[in-house]
């Protein structure tokens, strides 16, 4: 047994409003620069839909992710190594800016400028590659601005696959529209074939925290990663030539701070935490026969951090005892191992992923409640999640490769909670027996209550700081002979980085680097976010620790 940390994160699709301000404070905060103008790590996806990029989930045409060869062992759909050779210089297999869209801004300048007249100034759309007056096709949720699937909804990959398994399931008549947002970064996968398709290695998965990054000074911009990537979370910078992705906000991380997205996340739906796991195993659930199997498969590779054992062999791997706490206290592990209601986003690609996803249970309330039923009584609640608006076998093609065994699981725990919590909230007597029909007892339901209703932040986001020693070396990986972002225009637009006035490029011995990104300001920033004075208290005026130029 090798046991390994992994920082992951668990999305409560129930509560995401598709205010896309995750969306736009990622933006602002990774790839707000030129040659990023449409790059989202983060973007919000109206189901059903194309996505984003167009049809990214069609994998006989894109070839992202793995296969099974013949004798059973797993290959990169894009080719392995002798192909990737062959073909080095040409890469087919990627997607065009049309399939993500061309980014506008719009003639502003045309507003002020006008000569005076009897008609209005307009602000034309022009485009931010070219310059030139565009018309504008396509963006990054193009399918929330269709408004409904009756017409487009057949070019939805999962639509297709649905169809070909239960074809009344999804009819698109007016009346059986369905629709739910599914926000989208990049998995960090266990099994990341990003990272095996990369020809130059510069991408690679940290050892200490398993999140996914480029080395900017190694990428060669071959992009065979994006090609690998099945969910197209790796970009190709136009304008350095490089690849670029999601780095989990992990300068934030180290610190104990969550991400970007999921601190402005709206709606709160988002959950980081630590899961301990054994590296091991993964290769041999990645290589699981049937699709099917894969979900329960990669459960299996999860590890329990109550158990002595695994504590002693975490110990023996050198994982601080702090980051074993916190496992034991992750909300992330009490969705997915403990509960069982957040699922893996399409885990035939066998990445094992590390973004799990708990299943919209709304829509059924919502249309129980218009047709004059109770809405919240399990009897009618567990009778119509199989008649629901969003297909069970819809979500199925989408967390479970096709199983709608744990998505009604999963939905019949959602809607006991609801049943549950009802009774308590009115003063009722609780039915035990709604608890004992979906495997749990009436102190789990309310666990579970308390952690997908009314968490707190520190309920939400469990993450272990870096230690001292680790912290500095960690600060290290911002230099350019790691995973520097040292090229023109780097985050922050060369004044300011993402995270403060000490955190964007400098000057040394006329050499353009990315400074050391100080632990002191990111722990009094964690502080500043999370401590709010005592009623009738001033605030303490805050200190910022200098950050040393490297050099």
């Amino acid at each position: 047994m090798r046991i390994m940390a992994q920082i992951a994160m668990v999305m409560n699709l129930d509560k995401c409003i598709g205010c896309h301000t995750c969306s736009v404070t990622c933006k602002q905060a990774w790839t707000n620069r030129r040659g990023m103008e449409y790059v989202w790590f983060n973007n919000v996806e109206t189901r059903p839909g194309q996505g984003y990029p167009r049809r990214y989930e069609d994998q006989d045409k894109w070839r992202g992710g793995w296969e099974l060869n013949k004798r059973g062992a797993l290959k990169l759909k894009g080719g392995g190594r002798f192909r990737k050779l062959a073909g080095i210089f040409s890469n087919p297999k990627l997607p065009g800016i049309k399939d993500y869209y061309e980014p506008w801004t719009y003639d502003y300048q045309n507003l002020t400028d006008a000569p005076l007249g009897d008609d209005f100034p307009v602000a034309r759309p022009r485009s931010q590659i070219t310059g030139k007056p565009m018309k504008i096709e396509w963006s990054s949720n193009w399918d929330d601005n269709l408004g409904g699937a009756t017409e487009h909804g057949d070019l939805d990959p999962m639509v297709q696959q649905t169809r070909q398994q239960a074809s009344d399931k999804v009819k698109f008549a007016f009346e059986q529209t369905f629709m739910f947002y599914l926000p989208r970064i990049c998995e960090h996968c266990l099994n990341p074939s990003c990272v095996s398709s990369c020809p130059s290695g510069a991408m690679y998965k940290r050892v200490e925290d398993g999140i996914v990054l480029v080395d900017q000074d190694h990428c060669r911009g071959w992009r065979m990663c994006v090609t690998g990537c099945p969910y197209k979370k790796v970009y190709f910078n136009h304008r350095t030539g490089k690849a670029e992705k999601c780095t989990m906000c992990y300068p934030r991380v180290e610190v104990g701070l969550p991400t970007v997205c999921s601190e402005t996340c709206v709606g709160r739906l988002r959950y980081l935490g630590v899961i301990l796991y054994d590296a091991d195993r993964v290769t041999g659930a990645a290589r699981t026969e049937d699709e099917r199997d894969l979900y329960g498969a990669q459960l299996d590779v999860f590890l329990d951090p109550e158990d002595a054992g695994v504590q002693r062999a975490a110990e023996e791997a050198g994982i601080p005892y702090d980051w074993v706490e916190a496992a034991r206290r992750s909300p992330v592990r009490a969705l997915i191992s403990t509960y069982k209601v957040a699922l893996p986003l399409h885990p035939e690609y066998r990445t094992m992923p590390m973004v799990w996803y708990i299943p919209p249970l709304s829509p059924v309330v919502d249309a129980l409640t218009e047709t004059g039923h109770d809405g919240e009584d399990h009897a009618n609640l567990f009778g119509a999640i199989d008649t629901l608006r969003i297909p069970v076998e819809y979500l199925a093609q989408l967390f479970t490769a096709g199983d709608v065994v744990p998505v009604r699981s999963s939905l019949e725990k959602l809607a006991a909670m609801r049943s549950h919590m009802r009774a308590v909230n009115l003063g009722q007597l609780p039915d035990r027996s709604i608890a004992e029909s979906v495997g749990m007892t009436g102190d789990e339901i309310e666990e579970m209550y308390r952690l997908l209703a009314i968490a707190k932040y520190e309920d939400r986001y469990v993450i272990p700081t870096a230690a001292v020693g680790d912290a500095r070396r960690l600060e290290e990986s911002a230099l350019p002979d790691s995973c520097s972002l040292d090229y023109a225009e780097g985050p922050g637009m060369g004044g300011e980085g993402p995270f403060g006035g000490d955190s964007g490029r400098t000057t040394a011995g006329g050499r353009r680097l990315l400074p050391v990104v100080s632990v002191e300001n990111f722990h009094l920033s964690k502080e500043r976010q999370t401590t709010d004075p005592a009623a009738g208290e001033a605030k303490a005026p805050e200190k910022f620790t200098k950050t040393e130029e490297s050099s």
